[in-house]
């Protein structure tokens, strides 16, 4: 707040936006769109309590899997496999892409001593894009693997097709080409599984993608508007106000079925994203716009595919909103996740259904 006003910007929020061109309408419409859907998040819950046979339903009963884990091992090779199935709608030039990335090295595969932990890629604009992976076998990583060549992919075409200057993409758009792979992804195993088990265990993954990476990052945006917002209207915040802010919007966001403990209250400490102002909104803009795109593909085929491709080509050549816009996905508007919100509709069908 003190940066705002010593940089003479209207708010906060403005400040933190504006350097990406960000306007404000697009962090108001995504908090607005999803208050204006949370009775999805709620028959979500209300679902979870009965499949789970509870008669009350806590925070923590959210991470009880709905169905024990899929025991599996699969091996790499065919992991491969399985992501270049998801990927076909994509096109030859893409898997073209995909498979030089595994066969010229690009990815590290296995854990290793002294390897650290997770996955990521990364690379320069001079090198081949490099991808860090921890492979132990199970569908999770099959996921993590087209996830992350997602990224480098992108980087790949981003450093093919700009300059230096204007190779690398923001952070706004980080996430958009990583999560279309692990949605096209998504939609090929599920499509294709025969067997009820483990059918269910793809659909409530993909539910609480969703939930964890739409509902609840938003939840987390509105928590940063309402307290910049107060401060900016004068009204000091104690630790016991922000409490209160935080265990009104747990109830709001998850509803009538769950059982909202006063421990939940404290959460928002241990929150670090917090520290990097107007941050969180992102992961629910890119996942809807990833899976914007998902979708676009899915239906409209080659012509999708060509658009898509184009802002995979964009690097930062452009403001974020303007290099989405162009390729057909317009995040000034609802309907990215308004389309989010009616794909997590259809799941919560099959999984009353199955």
């Amino acid at each position: 707040m003190f940066i705002s006003k010593t940089r003479k910007y209207k708010s906060s929020m403005e400040c933190s936006l504006k350097p990406n061109d960000i306007p404000m309408e697009v962090y108001n419409n995504t908090v607005d769109t999803i208050n204006n859907n949370l009775k999805s998040l709620h028959r979500y819950v209300s679902i979870k309590k009965k499949l789970l046979g509870l008669d009350e339903m806590h925070m923590y009963d959210l991470y009880v899997p709905l169905i024990d884990t899929v025991q599996e091992h699969i091996e790499y090779d065919e992991a491969v496999k399985t992501v270049k199935e998801g990927l076909k709608p994509l096109g030859k030039e893409y898997l073209d892409i995909f498979n030089e990335g595994i066969e010229d090295g690009w990815v590290d595969i296995y854990p290793n001593k002294g390897k650290r932990g997770g996955a990521y890629s990364t690379g320069d604009y001079d090198t081949m894009p490099y991808v860090l992976l921890n492979y132990d076998y199970k569908l999770t990583d099959v996921s993590t693997l087209a996830h992350e060549m997602g990224h480098s992919i992108h980087s790949y075409y981003s450093r093919k097709n700009q300059p230096y200057i204007y190779s690398d993409y923001s952070l706004f758009c980080a996430e958009v080409a990583s999560t279309t792979n692990e949605s096209l992804l998504m939609h090929y195993l599920i499509g294709n599984e025969k067997d009820e088990k483990r059918k269910l265990y793809l659909i409530n993954q993909e539910l609480e993608q969703i939930r964890t990476t739409v509902f609840r990052q938003v939840m987390f945006a509105e928590f940063e508007k309402i307290t910049h917002e107060s401060i900016e209207n004068g009204t000091p915040l104690t630790g016991e106000d922000l409490c209160k802010i935080w265990r009104n919007l747990n109830k709001k966001y998850f509803g009538p079925d769950m059982v909202v403990d006063e421990e939940i209250d404290m959460e928002w400490s241990r929150i670090p994203h917090f520290y990097s102002d107007f941050y969180v909104y992102q992961y629910a803009t890119g996942y809807a716009a990833a899976h914007s795109f998902a979708n676009a593909i899915l239906k409209n085929g080659e012509s999708a595919v060509e658009a898509y491709k184009g802002f995979l080509k964009s690097g930062s050549s452009d403001y974020p909103i303007n290099v989405l816009r162009k390729a057909g996905v317009d995040m000034t508007t609802p309907k990215p996740l308004e389309d989010t919100i009616k794909r997590f509709d259809e799941l919560l069908d099959m999984l009353e259904n199955v």
